[in-house]
């Protein structure tokens, strides 16, 4: 899975956003570069925040922005990287919703994004995992994290 965030560039690396909305934004820059979702995209995953709360953020420190409802403008299946210094706020009165690392998944296929957030969903249930893209700061600790768990 790494691999693939990887080889096909979908990673980024951000000191802070003003806003919950703005890290979303940004969160899927590289979809839209790549032309694996349009400028619709964001804004739907937005509007499924703010009608469901911040449910995308799967543990502490770890948000998976996504939108299979309303996935207008999604045209491959892809999984970008984020990672963000100063945590991104999404509840002020429920810290434990704050997110660092931002895995943000857009899929043309139903079946295959369920697999995907599955997929994803395993591999950070481990701690360790999770410490160590905390620790993330340019593509070579990346890649590193991800020989170093083979994810």
């Amino acid at each position: 899975m790494f691999n693939e965030i990887i080889e096909k560039g979908l990673y980024d690396f951000c000191d802070e956003f003003d806003s919950w909305e703005d890290a979303i934004r940004k969160s899927c820059e590289k979809l839209i570069e790549k032309n694996i979702v349009d400028e619709r995209y964001p804004q739907q995953v937005i509007d499924t925040v703010e009608k469901y709360g911040p449910y995308i953020v799967l543990v502490p420190g770890v948000a998976m922005p996504h939108c299979q409802e309303c996935a207008e403008g999604v045209n491959d299946t892809a999984i970008a990287f984020m990672k963000v210094k100063k945590a991104v706020v999404f509840d002020e009165d429920d810290r434990d919703k704050d997110a660092k690392l931002f895995f943000t998944v857009a899929s043309v296929d139903p079946e295959k994004h369920l697999e995907n957030i599955g997929k994803l969903s395993e591999i950070l249930c481990d701690e360790d995992v999770i410490a160590d893209l905390e620790k993330v700061e340019n593509l070579e600790d990346l890649k590193k994290v991800q020989e170093k768990f083979n994810i």
